[in-house]
């Protein structure tokens, strides 16, 4: 049930005059994404106290109104007797007391009332003042609360379910929350931590309707979307895999498991190809028991499906359903499903798919809608002395080079602050230390000697091949300044080589330290053991493989706590990678549940979920000025983001197997891929971020307009023999890195 607005909500209690309680049908402005939803899980006629409850907001912006509508049925004969009466001192148990007994006697059950009277010890006078709309309508939040806690939903039967907005003995029970959305562990009228309890989660499949209907329901909604026009047709074929989901789950868990197969042998195959993995993850589940141990069900039923579609989709959509009556449908879409409706014309196929695939549905638009400082910050500025060689150099010809205007400073990346960074003290980093502003300087000089990159003018590659890894090279990483190459491997070992003539040498023994001049300039050389050089050096300490290795950057802080500083949580499955924006104020991840998500470092909020590859994220980079994210994933397609805006804006397709390493160029111009196809392939990124659609419109529907073909921006592919390419890396001259292991065919 879709959650209320974060303000003062009234709870009006509403008796029909003659008759049976009615559950009002879903009206216009009910659904998931304007805030508001009804449930109805419905029990056999004639069954114990039932409780139906609903909510919306209207289309007025005026305060919610949460509608509570209370039925019992009797045996004949027979007064029920409630198991116990709240005392009525309390002023809400009051008000909830007033609001049953006037139901009784509207329901003219006389004995019930009578019985329920003479407990509480309530005058006659103050049952016939409880009819003023005033008293009734003043019952807060509380009431609801106390009033859906005392009165419990009868056991499911094998009862057809009623119609939507039909008035039945059969009632709906369901909670809801008067502030912020549903939390995932919200089950029914039980509530639950965060972390939501196995037998919790599941209970909200305990009632159903008639399990042979179910093939029915789906075959009928199935043949309405088809016959719907092309427009409507795409967006609302969306609905098609949770409610197979949902539906079957629903059978396995009241143990119809003839059905549950019947359904899924039936409508699997129509589901789209990019499912496939989720599905053979749900033909395993054939009894309530294997349900309550399976993650994958777990994050499917705790976090809503999030189907983004025009308001006139939607509309088609619960006209059909009202007018068929399709009561079970109708109740999954509003308890399980997060509809994100917007206003205009209705998305096409081609944009459809680009931003599908993930394990929970698209991203909400207002997951996308926060500020994100992407520039960069300003560098502190730093004095470069030149280099005699630099001075006095000869050139090929032999002849003295011309010398050099000395530059007041270089360093900072900008004279003016970009309009589009974080305040300078947002995050206090660490200053520089000398060996920092040493190493800034090398890079600064460094940067005067890099290659100008484009179309015309493509890097060389070097590539390192790890031989007789034995498939078990895990992860490899490169120092900024290209000196150093680290592999983690499956033996729990990291092996660092220098892939530069200085080799790696081990601080002397400490009785030999004492013997140095600390204040001479070389004391960073004396105090290195030279019988220790070598070329590659194994370190040890690890109990399992080695999936990640990185060098340490040079502004590294918070190095003194134990404790983490912040933990990102929201990923449904597990984190494969992770980088740093070139700010430092926020941190990109992939994960297999097939969504990016970008987090602030400030305060651990998420900021930015990408949602469009159609398997497992495993590499991510960001450009060099800090706007644009590109990932790879196993479905062998480059996304490209607009981090700004939370748009994606580009799609490169040419892989034909995981994207495993992501880099761009020093200057941004040139976007490397490498791939377990044994593949490098360069892109043009100048030309693929080039007049972007990032108007309004599109930022606030998500019509993006991908180009057709991606083969324009390929600038080159180099293949290996046959080595999958596991990390790329650019030097500072535009020197292109690439590493994996050998693997034999």
């Amino acid at each position: 049930m879709a959650a209320l607005a974060e303000e003062q909500t009234e709870v009006a209690v509403k008796l029909e005059p003659e008759g049976p309680p009615t559950l009002l049908p879903p009206q216009a402005g009910d659904g998931a994404g304007e805030g508001s939803g009804g449930t109805t899980n419905n029990g056999p006629n004639g069954g114990g106290g039932n409780v139906a409850a609903s909510s919306s907001t209207g289309g007025d912006g005026g305060t919610p109104k949460l509608t509570v509508a209370v039925s019992t049925a009797a045996p004949a004969g027979a007064a029920p007797v409630p198991a116990a009466a709240p005392e009525a001192g309390a002023p809400h148990d009051r008000q909830t007391l007033l609001a049953v007994l006037q139901f009784l006697r509207q329901s003219n059950l006389r004995e019930a009332e009578e019985a329920l009277r003479r407990e509480a010890r309530l005058l006659e006078e103050a049952v016939a003042g409880s009819g003023a709309p005033g008293e009734v309508d003043s019952v807060g939040a509380e009431v609801a609360s106390a009033l859906l806690s005392r009165v419990t939903a009868s056991a499911p039967g094998p009862a057809a379910p009623d119609p939507p907005g039909t008035g039945t003995s059969g009632v709906t029970a369901v909670s809801g929350s008067a502030s912020g959305p549903a939390a995932p562990g919200k089950v029914g009228s039980v509530a639950v931590e965060d972390q939501p309890d196995v037998s919790a989660v599941l209970s909200a499949y305990s009632q159903q309707g008639d399990p042979t209907m179910y093939e029915e329901y789906y075959s009928g909604l199935k043949h309405f979307i088809e016959c719907s026009l092309d427009c409507h047709r795409a967006e609302l074929s969306q609905l098609f895999y949770p409610l197979f989901v949902h539906m079957y789950l629903e059978l396995v868990y009241n143990q119809h498991e003839n059905e549950a197969k019947s359904f899924f042998e039936r409508f699997h195959g129509d589901q789209e190809c990019y499912y496939q993995d989720d599905l053979r993850v749900l033909s395993s589940l054939t009894k309530k028991e294997h349900m309550k141990g399976n993650e994958t069900m777990l994050d499917f039923r705790t976090s809503k499906f999030v189907l983004r579609i025009s308001r006139d989709s939607y509309q088609l959509l619960k006209r059909h359903l009202q007018e068929k009556q399709n009561n079970q449908i109708w109740n999954i879409v509003q308890e399980h499903l997060y509809i994100d409706i917007f206003d205009g014309m209705p998305r096409s196929k081609q944009q459809i798919d680009a931003m599908v695939g993930s394990l929970a549905g698209e991203a909400k638009r207002e997951a996308n809608k926060s500020k994100v400082f992407f520039g960069l910050l300003k560098e502190p500025e730093i004095e470069v002395p030149l280099d005699d060689e630099d001075e006095e150099g000869e050139n090929e010809e032999g002849k003295p080079k011309k010398k050099k205007p000395k530059k007041d400073s270089i360093g900072s990346k900008s004279k003016k602050q970009d309009p589009n960074a974080p305040p300078q003290n947002r995050i206090p980093l660490p200053e520089l230390k000398d060996s920092d502003k040493l190493d800034k300087i090398m890079n600064m000089k460094e940067t005067t000697k890099r290659v100008r990159l484009g179309p015309d003018c493509l890097p060389s590659i070097c590539f390192y091949t790890f031989l007789n890894a034995y498939q078990g090279l895990t992860a490899v990483d490169v120092t900024d300044d290209s000196s150093l190459i680290a592999g983690g491997f499956a033996d729990s070992t990291v092996r660092v080589w220098s892939v530069t003539p200085k080799k790696l040498r081990s601080v002397k023994q400490a009785s030999d330290l004492s013997l140095i001049d600390k204040e001479s300039d070389d004391v960073l050389e004396r105090i290195m053991d030279e019988k220790t050089a070598s070329e590659l050096k194994i370190l040890y300490g690890h109990s399992g493989p080695v999936y990640g290795a990185s060098f340490s950057p040079d502004r590294l802080w918070a190095t003194d706590h134990y404790q983490p500083l912040r933990i990102f949580a929201g990923h449904l499955a597990d984190v494969n990678c992770t980088r740093f924006h070139p700010n430092s104020n926020y941190v990109a991840t992939g994960s297999a549940d097939r969504t990016v998500r970008l987090w602030d470092v400030l305060n651990g909020n998420c900021v930015r979920i990408f949602t469009g590859h159609k398997g497992p994220i495993h590499s991510l980079t960001f450009s060099p000025n800090g706007r644009f994210l590109a990932t790879g994933a196993t479905d062998g397609r480059v996304l490209l983001w607009d981090i700004g805006h939370g748009l994606m804006v580009g799609e490169l397709k040419g892989h034909t197997d995981t994207v495993c390493s992501l880099r761009f160029s020093r200057d941004g111009e040139i976007l490397a891929s490498g791939s377990m196809d044994n593949t490098v392939r360069l892109w043009d990124a100048i030309k693929a971020f080039e007049d972007l659609e990032t108007d309004d419109f599109t930022t606030a529907t998500g019509h993006i307009n991908l180009p057709e073909n991606s083969q324009e921006l390929l600038l080159g592919t180099y293949m290996t023999k046959s080595t999958p390419v596991v990390h790329l890396h650019f030097t500072r001259r535009n020197l292109v890195l690439a590493a994996g292991a050998y693997s034999p065919q």
